[in-house]
């Protein structure tokens, strides 16, 4: 196939399609690249310790667009695959409580164990919530790459489920105060960026969000300003209000299907102008929403790798 086309279904503002396309998905059993094994009790790092282990191999450790079946549209962006997935044999997960108060918020962190960076990373995730296997499942993959990994609850106990009636969508999105999540995100970012200047790390945070969380990081980084952050990625954002783009003062990388109903690449490629700073967007062809964290296909779980790829070179040239 040809290089993906800038030209996408429009934009829909009906978070409900979304979730009613979404939960009528079958689970992918593609992707399990982690278990769950007994940690030590006596560990002072872990409040409810244990570890997870890589219990397959990634697709591909080197990859050749040039050779791929399915292309990128990534204006040029260069894509180096030099980090080594078998750099990574630990990483040790914990449950938190942040804030306090009516503010508490709880929060998962996974922490590179082996070759630890140093840096933060904050991923915010879609409706399905914090605890969604899909999200954290990606979350272990980025730490596996030496980042400690926070994934704040932003729904407070109440996430999208996919067992739930279709209609009473609108009633639950309704219910998720936007300044109240955007109180929370901060909280998550303080607890973070001040952890990192405890151990005597002066980097700043780079953050990750897909779906409803990927347009949550266009907020985020608006109202940061470049003082926490140092670059954002976001997987087919949803809600995103362009207006405040032009307030982000770090690059951002936009990654989407061009088939995606719900997260037009015409509205990316104007975020991209907005903000500057380097953003770029990248599509990927015949692709619908959430197929970088949920994909449903050899095909889909191919190009899922590739997009994690460039994610994560993104990361590396921004933060390390």
């Amino acid at each position: 196939m040809g290089l993906a086309s800038a030209t996408a279904a429009n934009f829909s503002p009906l978070i409900s399609a979304a979730a009613a396309a979404i939960t009528t998905r079958p689970r992918s059993s593609l992707r399990r690249h982690l278990h769950f094994l007994p940690g030590s009790p006596s560990s002072p790092l872990l409040r409810s310790p244990f570890l997870f282990r890589k219990k397959m191999q990634f697709l591909s450790s080197e990859i050749n667009y040039r050779e791929c079946s399915h292309k990128v549209s990534c204006n040029l962006f260069k894509v180096e695959d030099d980090i080594n997935d078998e750099a990574c044999e630990l990483v040790n997960g914990m449950e938190l409580s942040i804030g306090d108060g009516v503010d508490t918020i709880r929060a998962y962190l996974f922490k590179a164990v082996k070759n630890n960076n140093g840096i933060g990373i904050l991923l915010l995730s879609d409706i399905f919530g914090f605890e969604d296997s899909s999200t954290r499942d990606f979350a272990y993959r980025v730490a596996c790459n030496g980042y400690n990994v926070l994934v704040p609850d932003l729904f407070r106990g109440d996430p999208w489920g996919k067992d739930r009636p279709k209609s009473m969508f609108e009633q639950w999105i309704k219910k998720q105060e936007a300044n109240r999540i955007v109180k929370d995100i901060a909280t998550a970012a303080k607890w973070m960026a001040d952890e990192l200047l405890a151990a005597g790390i002066s980097k700043k945070l780079g953050i990750i969000g897909f779906c409803y969380g990927g347009g949550r990081v266009v907020d985020v980084l608006s109202e940061d300003q470049g003082s926490c952050f140092s670059t954002g990625v976001s997987f087919y954002g949803t809600r995103i209000d362009p207006s405040i783009a032009s307030n982000v003062k770090v690059p951002v990388l936009f990654i989407s299907g061009d088939d995606d109903p719900l997260c037009s690449v015409d509205v990316l490629k104007d975020l991209e102008k907005r903000i500057g700073q380097g953003s770029k967007v990248i599509t990927f062809e015949g692709r619908g929403h959430s197929f970088a964290h949920r994909p449903n296909s050899p095909e889909e779980d191919e190009d899922a790798e590739q997009a994690f790829a460039i994610m994560r070179n993104w990361l590396n040239d921004g933060l390390v």
